[in-house]
């Protein structure tokens, strides 16, 4: 006699583990955040067991403090291992959140190149303070150097 084992159940559809439970989320619009901390907005058309995605009519999501804009990448491949956190874009939600903070690219790219000369002038200040105390100071990037 075979042995059956019991079969998950998510939302009353069977769950698939690994990167098959991604295959639910074909042609639906998504949002992908990978390790350098990018953030990406589109639309799933593949997957393989590695986790990898195809995206089309992707754009590239940048914030810097609650404004945000969005570049044009067209179709994107992200490496798995690199995703961090992946969903399924809420479009009532993001119809909110459009019309009270979306800036144009180019204003998007000079805030995030003002909010990178901030944070390289403040890791200045902070290794001239530890080297005028005798200690050295290394930058360890964190999550939060990316957004």
């Amino acid at each position: 006699m075979e042995k059956q084992y019991p079969q998950c159940m998510v939302d009353g559809e069977p769950y698939l583990p690994g990167s098959s439970s991604l295959l639910s989320y074909l042609e639906k619009r998504l949002l992908v955040t990978l390790r350098d901390g990018k953030t990406f907005v589109g639309y799933l058309q593949s997957v393989d067991q590695f986790a990898n995605l195809l995206l089309s009519h992707t754009k590239e999501r940048i914030y810097v403090g609650p404004k945000f804009g969005d570049i044009d990448r067209g179709v994107y491949i992200v490496r798995g291992e690199n995703v961090i956190l992946l969903g399924e874009v809420d479009e009532e939600r993001e119809r909110q959140l459009v019309q009270l903070h979306r800036v144009n690219q180019e204003d998007i790219l000079l805030l995030q190149k003002q909010q990178q000369l901030q944070r390289q002038e403040a890791d200045r200040v902070k290794h001239k303070f530890m080297k005028e105390r005798g200690l050295e100071y290394t930058n360890l990037q964190t999550f939060e150097d990316f957004m």
